[in-house]
């Protein structure tokens, strides 16, 4: 059994999540932006069906990616930087919020649904009008190819959903974005659960309470001005490599 949660009462504690199905912790009806809040800066998350009431998670373990640890295939890289020189392909961030969100909710071959509905569409948008939730995208001329959203406390990013309308436009987004979260002092991506995807950049799965440390310090530091924060296909930042296609 998990508590119900209603508007006013606070989540339970992450160490109190269900074992199986892992990570399972509460469910209610409030997911107003100040109840994301709450729930971002313990290290929990939505995740639900249409039609389900709201179902907060915070798995054990958690996937990460250490932003010293991406790795970027050759070719990939190879890739970016010929984008990078011919002008191809552009990196924004925030002009499209909801259109990239409507992105990540189509369906998918290999999935049977989605659980980005129009009550997460507005939910996570009326953080992003708060300044705490960021899209970014990649543009071939006019048209929107590929990106990723996600929410930011202080320099604590949190993942949420990519998707792709060319080859490896999600990954360009990614990279980009990975790199620009480095250098503005961000140290770690919450990609929340095991994917191969991601685990090809370097994300790996970690103790729950070593996430929480993390998260607890990097949420609290000041962040960044992101109306000035400018997104670009930069060749020159040192990455690893990886051996794998991809």
């Amino acid at each position: 059994m998990i508590p119900w949660v209603d508007p006013g009462q606070a989540l339970p504690a992450p160490d109190t999540a269900l074992i199986e199905p892992n990570g399972l912790l509460a469910a209610g009806r409030d997911l107003s932006a100040q109840r994301l809040v709450e729930a971002y800066a313990q290290g929990i998350f939505p995740w639900f069906s249409e039609g389900q009431p709201v179902l907060w998670w915070s798995p054990n373990p958690r996937m990460v990616l250490h932003l010293n640890e991406l790795r970027v295939t050759h070719s990939l890289a190879k890739k970016m930087r010929s984008l990078g020189r011919s002008g191809q392909w552009e990196v924004r961030m925030n002009t499209a919020f909801v259109e990239v969100m409507s992105q990540c909710a189509l369906p998918r071959p290999d999935q049977d649904g989605t659980w980005i509905s129009e009550v997460i569409i507005e939910a996570y948008t009326a953080l992003h009008r708060a300044g705490l939730a960021h899209s970014v995208e990649v543009w071939e001329g006019s048209e929107l190819i590929g990106g990723l959203y996600g929410v930011a406390l202080g320099k604590m990013f949190y993942g949420e959903s990519m998707f792709t309308r060319r080859a490896d436009a999600s990954k360009v987004a990614l990279v980009v974005w990975a790199r620009k979260l480095q250098e503005l002092g961000f140290e770690i991506i919450d990609c929340q659960q095991n994917t191969g995807h991601l685990a090809s950049f370097g994300a790996r799965e970690i103790e729950r309470a070593t996430f929480l440390r993390d998260l607890h310090r990097l949420s609290q530091l000041p962040g960044p001005d992101w109306s000035s924060v400018r997104l670009a296909l930069d060749s020159s930042a040192p990455v690893q490599h990886s051996q794998a296609k991809c």
